[in-house]
């Protein structure tokens, strides 16, 4: 196979014109074009009214390496990398018959899927604890949250079956480094599990709440089915750590039933909420260290505004779809204020998994056709920042970060005045520093409810002042990136604060614990991914690496 990249074709192009564009682009008859493939479809929209479709295709010609030799020196003319997925390896049939103790996954979000699945289909059949319920169950109770005020602190946007990811956008692209196209596999398996196909080749593809619901349902009954095992509502309260030479090792977990499971491999796919786990952990002496993180506001406009914002005339066309948008801003106090988790005709949702505290985040539908768009407006912070006190100077306890998401999530359920009611402040009233009223023409999304009020009122703001001071100083500076987003009317609800995991886990080369062997810290919460694509790699890589050590595979330079 060929692959062609950078072929430009208008927004309206004939739905048969790709062909002739490759054969022209090749320089070659069309019967020598035996076949084609898109791989991937983006679009440049910097001239709003001539907005281009950027195609990278792969071609079966009759006379490939004539046409590569009359390519040389193009960039744009390669042969196609092979993508496919090749196992680390896979477990004789009676691998168990010896009493092996089986992997133990803990956490079913997308990086506790993907490391299930793939160590079931290594013949590994792994068992994964999960301390929420099945997914559907999970939806109810969390629109008890969103319907009734009514909190379930083990079923909710952050636990249960599917994870965080199954209360998103649904977003399935990643910057991540990916020399071994692992991203390629983890669409793959989606499609398999009912995702459209057309996420194998839009270059920003995505699924929503909806259909992540089935898809996670069928890959469960996918790792069932080649011998895994997966227990809901199994909470880990305790790991079995035994000394080993000049280390530790793992060998099993305790259950807040009592229950106790042996194990020698066990992966942490805890998300970034686990906050009693995570406490656990730096109690029984697993390495882990703090980390950067943002915090911020949810931002809601009319979807409309930013869709004629960034497509012009083009607004409305069926394959652009709903507008997005990525800003930055270096602040003068130092600080970056960015968007993040961007949701094109979305809504905010209520996240919190602890009773009496308020946490926003941002959902979409496949559809992505509700009236508003929204974003997180985030200031990043590092450890320095939430030192707590009692520390020496300088000095930062892990588990810093928790206490510090913890002071303004409480503040923001005062601020809402009970209820799970979110704090809001238009965007204009912000800006002047005036407490709001009322609201304008921007119907926030967020349930149960927004109260309206100041963000920044003198102390009672419901962000550090260094945060508040660098978006308010922001939001005029992405109005002019992009017409309208620092409309009066636009709303502000807060507070975001789960952005990223306040720790790492951290691991060596082989993924494993630096001072606990067979503990595996993996996805979000052990501060090795962001998003739902790069906790799937990540669940990946570290099922290889158990898998190797499991059945004795050298590890390939």
């Amino acid at each position: 196979m060929l692959r062609i990249t950078e072929l430009r074709l208008p927004l309206d192009h004939a739905e048969d014109a790709l062909r002739p564009a490759i054969v022209a682009r090749l320089g070659i008859a069309d019967a020598d074009l035996l076949a084609f493939d898109v791989f991937r479809r983006a679009y440049d929209a910097r001239r709003k009214s001539a907005i281009l479709l950027i195609y990278t295709v792969d071609c079966e010609l009759r006379d490939e390496a004539s046409v590569l030799a009359a390519k040389q020196g193009d960039p744009h003319v390669k042969p196609a990398p092979d993508t496919r997925y090749r196992f680390v390896a896979h477990a004789p049939a009676d691998y168990f018959a010896a009493q092996r103790p089986r992997p133990l996954v803990v956490g079913f979000g997308p990086c506790g899927i993907f490391a299930a699945l793939l160590l079931a289909q290594m013949g590994l059949r792994p068992i994964v604890l999960e301390r929420g319920k099945e997914v559907r169950q999970r939806t109810k109770d969390t629109r008890g949250l969103w319907r009734q005020g009514v909190l379930d602190p083990a079923s909710n946007v952050q636990f249960g079956e599917g994870g965080a990811g199954t209360f998103s956008d649904g977003k399935l692209w990643s910057q991540i480094s990916d020399p071994r196209h692992l991203t390629r596999k983890v669409l793959a398996e989606f499609v398999k599990a009912g995702a459209p196909d057309e996420i194998l080749f839009v270059s920003k593809p995505h699924i929503g709440t909806f259909r992540l619901v089935s898809m996670v349902e069928k890959m469960r009954a996918d790792i069932v089915a080649l011998g895994g095992e997966i227990r809901f509502g199994q909470q880990v309260t305790d790991v079995l750590i035994e000394p080993d030479g000049d280390a530790s090792q793992i060998r099993g977990v305790t259950l807040a039933s009592g229950e106790q499971l042996r194990a020698d491999h066990v992966v942490l796919a805890l998300g970034h909420s686990a906050r009693d786990t995570f406490t656990m952990l730096h109690e029984r002496g697993v390495f882990m260290e703090a980390k950067p993180f943002s915090v911020g506001f949810r931002i809601e406009h009319p979807q409309g505004v930013i869709d004629r914002a960034r497509f012009g005339p083009n607004a409305g066309n069926p394959i652009l779809g709903a507008a997005d948008y990525k800003l930055v801003h270096h602040a003068k106090n130092g600080r970056s204020v960015y968007s993040f988790c961007m949701c094109p005709g979305g809504t905010v949702v209520a996240a919190t998994s602890e009773p009496e505290r308020v946490v926003t985040n941002g959902m979409s539908q496949y559809s992505r056709n509700e009236r508003n768009a929204n974003a997180g407006i985030v200031v990043g912070i590092d450890p320095g920042d939430y030192r707590q006190d009692g520390l020496a100077e300088g000095a930062v306890s892990p588990l810093d970060g928790m206490k510090f998401q913890r002071i303004w999530e409480s503040r923001a359920y005062e601020l809402g005045e009970g209820g799970y009611v979110a704090p809001g402040q238009l965007v204009g009233d912000f800006v002047k520093r005036q407490r709001s009223t009322a609201l304008g023409g921007v119907l926030p999304s967020y349930k149960p409810g927004v109260r309206m009020t100041d963000l920044a009122q003198k102390g009672r703001g419901s962000l550090p002042d260094y945060a508040l001071d660098a978006i308010r100083e922001a939001l005029p500076a992405f109005e002019r990136q992009i017409a309208g987003f620092a409309m009066p009317d636009a709303v502000l609800t807060g507070v975001e604060t789960r952005t990223s995991s306040p720790l790492r886990i951290t691991r060596n080369r082989q993924h494993q614990s630096l001072n606990v062997r067979g503990l595996y810290p993996a996805g979000e919460g052990a501060g090795y991914a962001g998003g739902i694509m790069s906790a799937g790699v990540d669940g990946i890589e570290v099922a290889e690496s158990v898998a190797r050590a499991m059945l004795g595979v050298v590890p390939q330079a």
